[in-house]
């Protein structure tokens, strides 16, 4: 059987992700840059696994930062869903967010690694200042 055009663009994307998750999860804190350190402001557009599902999930965040939501998004790198579930962290779409973060290049697409995000006025912690993993 020969995939449709829209599988293959669903294992495509599930493809590039994988590639993501496993660079970004080998990340130590010499990859997390000051200097490229930003902050935006956005709403969340999804909450992404890789892989979908088992105790090595990463999670990632698709956020939308303006008004066309398929083309003004960026990925978020987060930390490992064990993290996000043992700080009690759930994501609705559409919410508002500030998230400050290292800008990296991986797989020649733009990624951030989550410092610190802003959420319904609450601080969570992904990285010590200096770049560390919380996790």
């Amino acid at each position: 059987m020969i995939p449709s055009s829209q599988a293959r663009k669903r294992l495509l994307h599930f493809a590039a992700m994988a590639v993501f998750a496993t660079s970004a999860f080998s990340q130590e804190a010499s990859h997390y840059d000051k200097a490229t350190e930003t902050t935006i402001k956005g709403t969340v557009g999804e909450l992404k696994l890789v892989p979908p599902t088992g105790a090595k999930s990463l999670a990632y965040l698709v956020t939308k930062t303006g008004p066309d939501k398929d083309k003004d998004t960026i990925q978020i790198f987060l930390c490992p869903k064990t993290f996000l579930d043992q700080m009690g962290i759930t994501f609705n779409a559409d919410e508002a967010i500030e998230i400050t973060g290292s800008k990296v290049k991986q797989s020649g697409a733009d990624l951030i690694l989550a410092r610190e995000m802003v959420k319904h006025g609450e601080t969570l912690t992904f990285r010590f200042p200096d770049g560390k993993p919380a996790w």
